[in-house]
C-alpha cells in the first residue's frame, strides 16, 4: 500500500487511467471482430468502412499511450491485409 500521500494520489490517477485504457482496448477489440464478420459475411462495404474506423481508434489508442504503437501498426497492416484480401 501506498504510504505518502502523493502516492496514494498517484494509485488514484493510476485506476482511472488503466479503466480508461481498458474501455479502448475493449473498444478496439469490438470493432474488430465486426469488422471480421463482416469480412466472413462478404459485406465489401462495411468491410470497407469498419477497416478505417478500426485503424482510426487504433491510431488514437496508440496516441494517447493505450497500446503500443508498434502494435497497433503491426495489427493495421494485419488488418489491411485481410480486407485486401476480402476485396478480390
Amino acid at each position: 500500500m501506498a504510504k505518502s500521500k502523493s502516492a496514494m494520489k498517484h494509485v488514484i490517477t493510476d485506476d482511472k487511467r488503466r479503466l480508461r485504457h481498458k474501455a479502448k482496448r475493449s473498444e478496439i477489440s469490438t470493432t474488430e471482430k465486426k469488422f471480421r464478420a463482416a469480412v466472413t459475411a462478404g459485406d465489401k462495404a462495411a468491410t470497407t468502412e469498419l477497416c478505417k474506423e478500426v485503424c482510426s481508434l487504433l491510431d488514437k489508442a496508440a496516441k494517447t499511450n493505450a497500446i503500443h504503437a508498434n502494435k497497433a501498426s503491426r495489427k493495421k497492416g494485419q488488418l489491411m491485409a485481410i480486407a485486401h484480401k476480402a476485396s478480390l
